[in-house]
C-alpha cells in the first residue's frame, strides 16, 4: 500500500479501522487480486493477531517499494497481481508471460476480456525493484540450503521453545524472549518455505507443460503425480496413512500426534486450537476412519500403476527423451515432496506463535482476547501499554461478521464492499471485477449442464453430489459421494478416502486438491470458479478429471426419485 506514513485516520479511509479491526485494502487503489494460493492455508476470515503475524512473516517480500505485496480483503489475505504486472510491463513482458510464470500462483484462469490494470513506474521505481528483486532471490536461495536443518532441527526446537514460553513469569521476560529467540526464527522459516515454494513450483510446472506438448494433458497429470516413494512420503498424506496404522495398530498414539497433531482445519489462524490440543479429537478421527475404513496402501499402489502405464506410453513413444524425463520427473517430486515438509514445520512455527499468545492471554489477563490485538499490540501490552485492550469487543464483532459471509471471490478487480457482495442474490462467486457491472453481478443463466473446470486427477465417475462448507461437517459425507466444495486444505485430506471424486470453485494442478487427488487415484476437476454455486446436494453428475468437466445428469429431487 503507498500510504505507508498515512496518518491513522487517512489509513482508516483507505482499507484500515484501527478501531473495530476492519480491512479493505481493495479500496486502496485500481488493482487486481487474487487469494487463491492464500486461500488454501487461510479459510476463513483472520483474527487481527493471525492478520498481523501474516503481515510480519512478509514484510519483506517486497517486489515493488511503497506498495503491499500482500493485502487484507475483509479479513481474508489477497495476493497484489497488479504488482506483478506492472513489473512484467516495465521489462517488456507480456500478459500471457505473467500467466504463465504465475500458474502456480493464480489457480484460474483469468477471462481474457478481464483487464489487469497496472502501476506506472518511474525509471527510479523500476531500479528499485530490480534490486529488491535480486535481494529477495538471495534470501530465498539461503532459505533453500537451509532446508535440510530447518526439517531436521524444527520439531525439537520447538517443543523446548514451548516450555520456555510457559516457563515465563512477567510479560517483559516474555517479550525479549519473543525478540530475541522467536522472532528470528520464524523469519528464517518463512524464507525457507519461500525458498522451497519457488525451487518445487516452478520446477513442476515447466516440467508439466513439456509433458503436456509431448504426451498430452491426460497422462501430464498422471506423470505430475506419484509423489510418495518407499520412506518419502508426501506430507499431505501422512496424516491419512498414519491414521491407518495408528487404527491397525502398527503405530503409537504418542507418535502420531507428534508428528501430526499440528496439521488440521484453519492451520494458520493463530486463535484455533492444534488437533494435539483437543483430548477428544483423535479418538473422533479415528471412529469415522473404523466407519468407513480404507487401504491407503492399496490405493497408493492402484496409483503407481496408473503412473507406470502412463510412462509406459510416454517412454515408447519417446525413447530419446524418456531418460531425461524420467530424471525430471524424480526430482520434480522430490522438490515437492520437500516444499510440503517445509510448509508442514512452518505450521508448527504458527502454533509455536499460538503458545507465545496464549501465555500472553494468561499473563495479562485478557485470555482469548489476545487474538484480536495485532502483534505490536500484544508487544506493547506486555510491556506495560494495554490501551489497544478496549478495542477487543468491537473487533470480535468484526470478525463474527466476516466469518458468517460466504468465500469471496478468489479474483478480485477494484473496490470490493464484502457485505454489498454478499447481499446481492445474483453475485458470482468465481470473480469480482468493479469496472465491469455486468461481469461483476451476472453468475450464469444457468443454460448449460456443465460445470467446467481444470483436470486435477484422470478419471470418470458418476455419482451424487455432497457440498460441504468445512472439514468439520466431514460425517455428512458418506462414501461413493462427489466431494464438492470452494478449496481443500489438509484437514480435508481424510475425506478424499471416501469420496468418489472431488470439485473445487478454487484449484490449479499444483494445488492440494489436485496432488492429493492424483496420489490416491481420484478423479479430481479443480478452478471452476462456481461449482458451489451450481451444484447442489443430492445431484446426480458424472465428473471427467481428464476434461475438466463436471455434467450435470440430473437434479437433486429427480435423482431421489430415480431411485
Amino acid at each position: 500500500m503507498a500510504a505507508n506514513s498515512a496518518s491513522s485516520e487517512a489509513l482508516a479511509s483507505l482499507g484500515f479501522d484501527p478501531i473495530t479491526g476492519e480491512y479493505n485494502d481493495s479500496l486502496t487503489g485500481d488493482f487486481l487480486w487474487s487469494n487463491v494460493n492464500f486461500g488454501e492455508a487461510v479459510t476463513a476470515a483472520m483474527t487481527p493477531l493471525a492478520w498481523s503475524v501474516l503481515q510480519f512473516t512478509l514484510d519483506d517480500w517486497v517486489f515493488l517499494p511503497g506498495y503491499s505485496t500482500v493485502g487484507n480483503i475483509g479479513g481474508r489475505p489477497y495476493l497484489n497481481i497488479s504488482v506483478f504486472a506492472s513489473l512484467f510491463q516495465a521489462v517488456g513482458r507480456s500478459r500471457q508471460d505473467l500467466l504463465e510464470t504465475m500458474e502456480g500462483t493464480l489457480y484460474m484462469q483469468l477471462p481474457e476480456e478481464m483487464e489487469i490494470p497496472t502501476i506506472p513506474l518511474s525509471a527510479r521505481e523500476r531500479i528499485a525493484a530490480v534490486i529488491n528483486q535480486v535481494g529477495m532471490q538471495i534470501k530465498q536461495k539461503r532459505g533453500t540450503r537451509a532446508l535440510p536443518a530447518y526439517l531436521a532441527t524444527n520439531p525439537e526446537w520447538c517443543r523446548q521453545m514451548k516450555e520456555q514460553i510457559r516457563a515465563q513469569r512477567s510479560g517483559a521476560h516474555l517479550a525479549t524472549l519473543w525478540r530475541q529467540k522467536i522472532k528470528p526464527h520464524i523469519k528464517q522459516g518463512v524464507w525457507t518455505v519461500l525458498g522451497t515454494v519457488d525451487h518445487a513450483t516452478n520446477y513442476t510446472v515447466r516440467l508439466r507443460r513439456d509433458l503436456t506438448a509431448l504426451g498430452g494433458p491426460e497422462d501430464a497429470n498422471v506423470l505430475i503425480a506419484n509423489l510418495s516413494e518407499e520412506g518419502g512420503l508426501l506430507p499431505s498424506l501422512g496424516p491419512v496413512v498414519g491414521l491407518a496404522r495408528l487404527a491397525q495398530g502398527e503405530m503409537a498414539r504418542e507418535d502420531y500426534l507428534a508428528q501430526y497433531g499440528h496439521r488440521g482445519p484453519h492451520e494458520f489462524e493463530i486463535s484455533v486450537p492444534r488437533p494435539a490440543e483437543e483430548p477428544g479429537w483423535l479418538d473422533r478421527q479415528l471412529a469415522q476412519f473404523r466407519q468407513s475404513p480404507v487401504d491407503t496402501q492399496a490405493l497408493l499402489a492402484q496409483q503407481r500403476g496408473t503412473f507406470d502405464a502412463a510412462w509406459r506410453r510416454f517412454s515408447s513413444r519417446y525413447p530419446r527423451e524418456a531418460m531425461a524425463m524420467r530424471r525430471r520427473i524424480a526430482e520434480s517430486a522430490r522438490r515437492t515432496r520437500l516444499r510440503e515438509a517445509a510448509r508442514s514445520e512452518y505450521v508448527r512455527d504458527r502454533w509455536l506463535v499460538r503458545t507465545f499468545a496464549l501465555r500472553a492471554g494468561e499473563l495479562s489477563g485478557l485470555g482469548d482476547g489476545i487474538f484480536f490485538l495485532t502483534l505490536n499490540e500484544v508487544l506493547a501490552l506486555l510491556s506495560g501499554d494495554g490501551s489497544a485492550a478496549h478495542n477487543i469487543p468491537a473487533r470480535e464483532e468484526m470478525v463474527r461478521r466476516y466469518k458468517a459471509l460466504p468465500p469471496y471471490p478468489p479474483v478480485i478487480r477494484g473496490c470490493f464492499d464484502p457485505f454489498q457482495w454478499a447481499a446481492d442474490p445474483d453475485r458470482r462467486s468465481d470473480l469480482f471485477d468493479s469496472s465491469a457491472p455486468l461481469l461483476a453481478s451476472t453468475s450464469g443463466d444457468g443454460s448449460t449442464a456443465v460445470v467446467t473446470g481444470s483436470p486435477g486427477a484422470t478419471g470418470k465417475v458418476e455419482g451424487v453430489v455432497r457440498c460441504l462448507d468445512s472439514a468439520e461437517e466431514a460425517d455428512k459425507l458418506q462414501a461413493g459421494e462427489i466431494l464438492v466444495t470452494v478449496l481443500t486444505d489438509i484437514a480435508w485430506t481424510p475425506l478424499f478416502l471416501r469420496a468418489a471424486a472431488v470439485v473445487t470453485d478454487v484449484g490449479a494442478p499444483l494445488s492440494h486438491a489436485a496432488i492429493v487427488a492424483r496420489e490416491l487415484g481420484i478423479p479430481a476437476v479443480v478452478g471452476c470458479g462456481d461449482a458451489t454455486m451450481r451444484l447442489k446436494t443430492g445431484d446426480r453428475v458424472r465428473v471427467d478429471g481428464s476434461q475438466g468437466t463436471v455434467e450435470i445428469l440430473c437434479g437433486a429431487q429427480e435423482a431421489t426419485a430415480q431411485k
